[in-house]
């Protein structure tokens, strides 16, 4: 069955780095776009940034210049990488899987920052 399975999170001070892993499996992941979505408390989920099957990658003006993303096919892996971490990145962050009318998510990791 479909997995994606985010690790990485947790407790980070303010200037901060961490690097977000999301495992896929169950299907065919090189022609899937994959994306990092993050919630906040009492906010709406919002995209924070996409890697297409064709290596196109956009993100929110929000983390432009501090975060990476980044996939590796061979390994059914992708990663964010996120570098000067401040407060407001806090949120419970969920890797997403897209293709067509396709979807999977995984069930999310807590990233908080604070001193």
């Amino acid at each position: 069955q479909v997995q994606l399975v985010e690790s990485g999170g947790g407790l980070v001070q303010p200037g901060g780095s961490l690097r977000l892993s999301c495992a896929a499996s169950g299907f065919t992941f090189s022609i899937y776009a994959m994306s990092w979505y993050r919630q906040a408390p009492g906010k709406e989920r919002e995209l924070v940034a996409v890697h297409s099957a064709g290596g196109i990658t956009n993100y929110a003006d929000s983390v432009k210049g501090r975060f990476t993303i980044s996939r590796d096919n061979a390994k059914n892996m992708v990663y964010l990488q996120m570098n000067s971490l401040k407060p407001e990145d806090t949120a419970v962050y969920y890797c997403k899987s897209g293709y067509g009318f396709k979807e999977y998510w995984g069930q999310g990791t807590q990233v908080t920052v604070s001193s």
